[in-house]
């Protein structure tokens, strides 16, 4: 069949092609096809174009990428340059007088799906996915989505991919496609096909504004039940409560008066701090992608097989995150009982994602049969990447790098997974330091998005970007950092961990501590964190670090205690709380209070009450201080990538943006000040510990923020 180009709008962005009596509108803006303003201006010439041309019958809006669109170009929320608004190009199609079909050839997300939604006719193909993710961004969706998606789909199935943000398969949607094709290569057929059958039958345009919503279709307590279940895990967040309330306005209003409720509930959305929070992540995590240390032509090694030192907790977790991705991976123990019962515990960790309907058991005996387990250094002689997740002490650290020098193959990454430990030291035992990096994973490895890319003083540019793509490929969000005692995450977290510490000791109880901290957005505080960890864990980093803390009798003084009694934890039953068997609720016990006052009666340290404002600003200020010696030092390149480390790594909320853009909002003045005041009052402990750091100084004299 002939095509006629007809029209072409700005750039390109979208193509206008006629093929008898059909017009097709190709959006081609890659890489995702954001709905930028090209785009929006060439949809209205493509539409307006085919609509005045008589023998044009059924327009056709698709893409010519390989998804349909992510949705809108969120930095135009910056510019605000959103002339012609979303809305206004979506009503133009809603009221076209010739039937609109959308073709969706690739995922449909936000605005990408809205565009569908304002459609006459929808068709796809079994398994692609659409979604309104608007949810992450601190919004809603503003171009109608909360309107028009009740009443294709239902409001409880509207509602609950609105307020999540979740992807869904097309097929999981009854009444939102008039038609789903076998695959994405019959998607062409199914739309001539409808096309055909919209024309032969004469059907009267489809409008989903025209869909009346029958609230008798559901329970009226539907919104109460489903606010009181989403509660805790949307707590802090602003947007999800909006959402709730815009598709209540689609069931209660006319549609034109629901669009409204939709566009002053979008506005409100995206002036809070929470929008900007988590605008500034979405931001941060695609520019932490982006670094100074390798460039285009910059080789990547091929990893086709992976080697795990170390069958544990950590080492098993980061095992399955290669065989998640296909990757063959061997674990090394050096005895066989260890070993068995890694493996084993990755295949009870596999069947319980089976269980819970996650993964089929021809996934999990995919997955297994990736995993392989050997007592001897010398089966590693053929992996590309080994990944060594050992105890962390620097001399079992530098024995394994020593042994897998010699066996492993020219061109093998050697990689270390420690958290504290200094990776310069451990690669001074091998013959190529070039080849050494630390690729952090976070505890649970096969859960936590997180990977701390760790360049050592001769790491290649060659090995480091293998490392960051890799990331991508085992789905984890990397960021590179330089060598220092904890990097990044644990470097800042210590700081944290001391004042917890401190405040303990000056009069706060843990269950107040933990309180302040819950509320302002973490998932737990300090003293529930470090018992789930195992207090015995910091116990030895700190008789690693003596001389760098023996300055400070204080210093985390009541742990060092908790643990000298056997009182590392969960694990034991016992540590800053008690627990009962088999339970994780953690239960006040009185007797820790008692080795505070113990131990501050010893230190001259006197006890007083302590108000929630202090335990927040000393427990966080000096953590956002201590960010800021890092990018000082360029440990971190910028201040967002220390963000994206604390959002993913330690549940810093993602609607306060991450530390460092949570004192941007905060005020830098107002942080600078607030440590100068405990620096002054605190005595010798505050000028120990609570010395602005230069940058802030300067930042704040200069009312400047970390992410300007």
């Amino acid at each position: 069949m002939s095509v006629e180009i007809m029209n072409q709008a700005d750039n390109h962005c979208v193509v206008l092609q006629k093929q008898g009596g059909l017009a097709r509108l190709l959006i081609k803006n890659p890489p995702v096809n954001a709905l930028s303003k090209r785009v929006r201006l060439g949809l209205i010439d493509g539409i307006q174009t085919a609509l005045q041309d008589p023998s044009v019958q059924v327009v056709v809006i698709s893409s010519d990428e390989g998804l349909f669109s992510a949705g809108a170009d969120i930095s135009e929320f910056a510019s605000g340059d959103v002339e012609p608004p979303l809305p206004k190009v979506l009503a133009l199609i809603e009221n076209a007088e010739k039937p609109v079909i959308a073709a969706l050839n690739g995922p449909a997300f936000g605005g990408g799906l809205e565009l569908a939604l304002a459609c006459h006719y929808r068709v796809t193909f079994i398994g692609n996915k659409v979604g309104l993710p608007e949810v992450h961004l601190g919004i809603l969706p503003g171009a109608g989505g909360t309107q028009r998606l009740p009443r294709l789909v239902g409001v409880a199935p509207a509602l609950d991919m609105i307020v999540t943000g979740k992807p869904v398969k097309a097929e999981k949607l009854p009444g939102l496609f008039d038609h789903l094709a076998n695959t994405r290569e019959l998607l062409d057929d199914a739309v001539s096909s409808l096309a055909d059958k919209i024309l032969n039958q004469r059907e009267t345009i489809r409008r989903t504004s025209d869909i009346p919503l029958d609230a008798s279709a559901f329970s009226p307590d539907l919104f109460a039940r489903y606010r009181s279940g989403i509660a805790r895990q949307t707590r802090g967040f602003y947007a999800p409560e909006r959402c709730i309330q815009a598709v209540e306005a689609a069931v209660e209003l006319p549609f034109e008066q629901g669009l409204e409720r939709e566009n002053e509930l979008f506005l409100e959305c995206l002036q809070t701090p929470q929008a900007r929070g988590q605008q500034h992540i979405f931001f941060a995590e695609r520019a932490a992608f982006h670094v100074e240390d390798y460039d285009r032509d910059t080789p990547v090694r091929n990893i086709a097989k992976v080697g795990v030192i170390g069958a544990g907790t950590m080492g098993g977790g980061i095992a399955m995150n290669f065989a998640n991705a296909g990757i063959p991976v061997m674990i090394l123990e050096l005895k066989q009982e260890a070993l068995d019962k890694g493996l084993g515990i990755i295949r009870k960790n596999y069947e319980a994602s089976a269980a819970k309907g996650k993964l089929s058991q021809e996934d999990v005996e995919k997955r297994m049969s990736l995993l392989s387990g050997t007592t001897s250094y010398q089966d590693l002689g053929d992996v590309d990447l080994v990944i060594e997740a050992v105890f962390e002490k620097m001399d079992i650290k530098k024995e394994v790098f020593s042994r897998l020098d010699k066996v492993c193959k020219p061109g093998t990454i050697l990689a270390t997974n420690t958290s504290t430990l200094d990776i310069n030291e451990i690669a001074s035992v091998v013959s190529r330091p070039e080849d050494v990096i630390g690729l952090h994973f976070f505890s649970p490895a096969n859960v936590m998005k997180l990977l701390e890319v760790v360049k050592a003083e001769n790491t290649s540019a060659e090995v480091i970007k293998t490392s960051m793509q890799l990331a991508k490929t085992i789905n984890k969000v990397a960021v590179l950092v330089g060598v220092c005692f904890g990097f990044v995450g644990n470097r800042m977290i210590e700081t944290y961990s001391r004042e917890a510490n401190r405040l303990l000791l000056e009069g706060a109880s843990p269950e107040q501590i933990d309180k302040v901290i819950y509320e302002f957005g973490l998932p737990m505080g300090p003293f529930t964190m470090g018992d789930m960890a195992g207090l015995d864990i910091g116990y030895f980093v700190r008789q690693s670090r003596k001389p760098f803390i023996e300055h400070d009798p204080s210093y985390c003084v009541v742990a060092d205690r908790l643990v000298e009694q056997g009182r590392v934890g969960l694990k034991a039953g016992r540590g800053a709380y008690l627990y009962e068997a088999g339970q994780r609720k953690p239960i006040s016990d009185p007797e820790v209070m008692e080795i505070a006052r113990s131990e501050a009666c010893r230190l001259g340290i006197q006890q007083r009450e302590i108000s929630d404002q202090e335990i927040l600003e000393r427990c966080i200020y000096p953590l956002i201080n201590e960010g800021a010696l890092i990018l000082e030092e360029g440990i971190a390149a910028k201040a967002g990538d220390i963000d994206v480390i604390y959002v993913y790594g330690y549940g810093f909320p993602a609607y306060r943006g991450g530390p460092m853009k949570y004192a941007d909002e905060t005020g830098l003045k107002h942080i600078y000040d607030t440590l100068c005041r405990y620096r002054d009052q605190l005595g010798a402990y505050g000028e120990a510990w609570f010395k602005p750091a230069p940058v802030l100084k300067q930042l704040a004299e200069q009312g400047k923020t970390f992410n300007s």
